[in-house]
């Protein structure tokens, strides 16, 4: 596949939804070419991203600036959750609403819940979401196994997937940086659209890891990283949390 030059002409541009506001249209189409412009990214497969209804954008995760190198090179708006947290001072909730960022509260129960509502609600308006199957970074590099969430989603919506491939987003901004390089370029490679719906109802837990499976596949056909074989999992807090990491269980 031939790189494509991330400065073409975006003539195919899909307008963003009347309900992204203004400071997302502003990202879209101010800061976004000029983001492209000064960082040059490589951008690949954008003519296989569908140009319009619903879309999930599964990718591997390195690092933070993640969330904002798949809008810039998507040929379309693209939407994820981040932590509520980031939306409370005026200017970084005009940075995060401006890369499509939506406010969500974080953690189990009804946090989640309501996060697979709003991601629910984005599909059904006929946008996109970016989501990351592996759930947090990867600290060293690897691709770690994906969690059943974004699979669920997909079954449950009939959206279909389009695997992401990140390359070199964490030598751009490694863990712990505070500001972005212009020393490395970035690697953003889209995948065909996968239609998980062979693999079964969302209800079944069996279809949901057979189609997760497939998602990880064809990450990792895109990013070439080697493969972690184990979840990427937060550290345990205490003996309980350990003896449930090492328990077998869906990861949702």
């Amino acid at each position: 596949m031939t790189p494509e030059d991330a400065a073409a002409p975006e003539a195919a541009e899909v307008p963003p939804s009347k309900t992204t506001g203004a400071a997302y249209a502003f990202g879209r189409f101010v800061v976004a070419p000029l983001a492209r412009m000064i960082y040059r990214p490589h951008v690949e497969g954008r003519d296989l991203v569908p140009r319009t209804g619903a879309v999930i954008f599964a990718s591997n995760h390195l690092s933070f600036i993640d969330s904002v190198a798949i809008p810039i090179a998507a040929p379309r708006p693209v939407h994820f959750l981040a932590k509520s947290s980031y939306f409370e001072s005026w200017a970084s909730r005009q940075f995060f609403s401006a890369i499509g960022a939506i406010p969500v509260e974080r953690g189990a129960g009804q946090a989640a819940l309501d996060a697979l509502e709003q991601q629910r609600r984005i599909l059904a308006d006929g946008r996109a979401v970016a989501l990351y199957p592996e759930g947090t970074r990867s600290l060293d590099g690897r691709l770690y196994k994906g969690r059943t969430g974004v699979a669920f989603l997909a079954l449950e919506t009939g959206a279909p997937v389009v695997p992401v491939g990140l390359i070199g987003t964490d030598a751009v901004m490694p863990v712990g940086a505070r500001f972005p390089t212009l020393r490395q370029r970035v690697t953003v490679r889209f995948g065909a659209p996968l239609d998980l719906s062979a693999h079964g109802p969302a209800s079944s837990g069996r279809a949901r890891r057979t189609a997760t499976d497939e998602i990880m596949a064809a990450i990792h056909a895109l990013s070439g990283q080697e493969l972690a074989g184990a979840y990427n999992e937060v550290p345990a807090s205490h003996p309980i949390e350990r003896i449930k990491q090492v328990l077998p269980h869906e990861r949702r």
